[in-house]
Parts: C-alpha cells; structure tokens; sequence
C-alpha cells in the first residue's frame, strides 16, 4: 500500500504534502457545510478550510511547474 501511495505521488514529498493538504481542506470545507459549529472551535476562522485547500493546489501547480517530467 505504501508503494501505491509513493507511485501516487511521484515519490515527492512536497506532492504528497500537497495532496494532503488538498484533501484535509476538502475535508474540514465538507464538515463546515455540514455543521458550521463543529470545527469553529478547532479551525478557528471560517476561511481557514478554504485556505488549506488552495494552498495544497497551489503547492501541488508550483511543484509540478519546476519539473518538467510531472
């Protein structure tokens, strides 16, 4: 499984920070809509799940962009 998740992320650990970034965001945004008061607590502001979102895409296009083979 291990593998799987290294192949999956081009053996990077900035692409793999990216995407799990990307996914926590996506996460914390979906429990948000949901149920606005179950992460203010924990998250903070209202904006923050949004911020950790982009910046996992924006990692992930800024890796990418310097290495052609990706």
């Amino acid at each position: 499984m291990i593998k799987k998740i290294k192949a999956w992320c081009f053996y990077s650990e900035t692409i793999f920070w990216s995407r799990l970034q990307t996914v926590l965001g996506a996460a914390a945004v979906a429990l948000t809509y949901v149920d606005p008061t179950l992460l203010e607590p924990v998250l903070g502001g209202q904006y923050f799940p949004w911020f950790l979102f982009a910046n996992g895409i924006a990692t992930e296009y800024l890796r990418r962009r310097r290495d052609p083979e990706m």
